[in-house]
């Protein structure tokens, strides 16, 4: 039987969940609500790994994914005099796990166009821009929600795929913030932006990361011709002392980064300089959500407002993916059978069953990082520690050794498979 869908955010996770409810047998009613007045189509460079590879082949979007790619040839690790102390390149073999840089990198903007065109090609979906949910009640066999504009409207189910920050999850605790007690912070400030300079003789596409002390990295990446990306991470709190800032205030969040990396070496000053020019800042404290239960009745939780991993484990696109793959999964096998009704046990079997199958994987990509709240502890703050560091990026450098990228990042599945859904995904 159809049901009538609402999903909030139309980000990654939820245009890539549209696209697979509208893809289903069963001819669901979509209505997607994004707060943002437009289609938030900006930031900066994201990668596939491991499941979110397969969930996008399955999708049959290899050929479009590849239209609008990065070419990232690697990651190198430079000193502060920019000497290069190793370098780890692309695998472009397609086997085996990624590398620091992955052969499916893209630009999230480019990659959230795409779902979104993709997923209006399926029947009964609905984009509404500039609205979002107030208040929700569970009545019966329904969910009634008040939307911002005033308008009451009633759901068979309600899907909230809208970030580390989601309004929905708050909802879901019951209360009307962003859900931040599920919040675990990492205790790590980054800020992002765009460095526009043109690419030197010799140069590539390459990611380069530098390490300082005190808890303070640089990464650069090399995405176009004209400009990079730069991210600046610190420790908050610890040795930096540094105050958060609030969110939103973009002045307050660069004084601290100023403070932070001021004689940091290497180009350090050259992108705080840059920093101050760059349009496109923003900056965050990286959390992850720990969640004991990502439904309750018949409203559910994907992605990032679900199950964020962080950005320090590479996997944050991938898991959400690979969630609404197996959420829509579910949907569907809930759907499939000859009953003029699907009930509300139906739909909460269906919701236990999408958590069943992807909470083991989620454990694993998340392991380690809930113990405490000092992620850059497990990295070398002193000159000493940071050169130790480097001397063991170069030997494994040296003898194309994957263990550095396989203690950071977290894509060996740890035997974990993506579930297959043949009869109702097509696969």
């Amino acid at each position: 039987m159809p049901l009538k869908i609402l999903i909030t955010g139309a980000g990654i996770a939820g245009t890539t969940l549209t696209y697979f409810l509208s893809h289903l047998h069963q001819k669901h009613s979509i209505t997607v609500l994004e707060r943002a007045p437009a289609l938030r189509d900006s930031g900066l460079q994201i990668d596939l790994r491991g499941p979110g590879i397969q969930v996008l082949r399955r999708m049959g979007l290899e050929d479009a994914f590849r239209a609008i790619s990065v070419s990232e040839q690697g990651l190198g690790l430079v000193d502060g005099k920019g000497r290069r102390w190793g370098y780890f390149p692309v695998n472009s073999s397609g086997k085996g796990l990624q590398s620091f840089s992955t052969d499916w990198e893209v630009m999230r903007g480019d990659l959230t166009r795409m779902l979104y065109g993709e997923s209006l090609k399926g029947e009964g979906v609905r984009y509404e821009f500039g609205v979002w949910v107030e208040e929700i009640q569970e009545t019966g066999g329904e969910v009634e929600v008040l939307l911002s504009d005033g308008r009451k409207e009633t759901f068979d189910l309600l899907i909230g795929a809208d970030g580390l920050g989601s309004r929905m999850r708050g909802l879901m605790l019951g209360g009307d913030g962003d859900g931040k007690e599920a919040v675990h912070e990492l205790g790590v400030y980054t800020g992002y932006f765009t460095v526009e300079k043109e690419m030197g003789e010799g140069e590539g596409y390459d990611a380069t990361v530098y390490i300082a002390t005190k808890g303070r990295g640089i990464m650069t990446r090399r995405h176009e011709k004209d400009r990079y990306l730069a991210y600046l991470s610190c420790r908050v709190g610890g040795e930096m002392k540094i105050a958060r800032g609030k969110k939103g205030d973009v002045e307050q969040d660069k004084q601290i980064l100023r403070n932070a990396f001021r004689g940091a070496g290497w180009r350090t000053e050259e992108l705080l300089q840059a920093m101050e020019e760059a349009d496109d800042f923003y900056c965050e404290c990286m959390g992850v959500v720990n969640l004991d239960r990502w439904s309750r009745g018949r409203i559910v939780l994907v992605g990032d407002a679900a199950y964020c991993p962080s950005a320090m484990t590479g996997m944050g696109t991938s898991s959400a993916m690979a969630g609404v793959y197996v959420l829509a999964g579910e949907i569907g096998r809930a759907c499939a059978g000859d009953g003029a009704t699907v009930t509300t046990e139906d739909i909460e079997a269906a919701l236990a069953r999408y958590e069943e199958k992807l909470r083991p994987f989620m454990n694993h990509v998340q392991r380690g990082l809930l113990d405490n709240n000092d992620y850059m502890a497990r990295f070398p703050s002193s000159a000493f520690g940071v050169g130790v560091m480097y001397f063991l990026f170069a030997m494994a450098s040296f003898f194309r050794l994957d263990v550095l990228a396989r203690w950071v990042l977290r894509e060996d599945t740890n035997g974990w498979e993506l579930p297959d859904y043949p009869d109702v995904l097509g696969n």
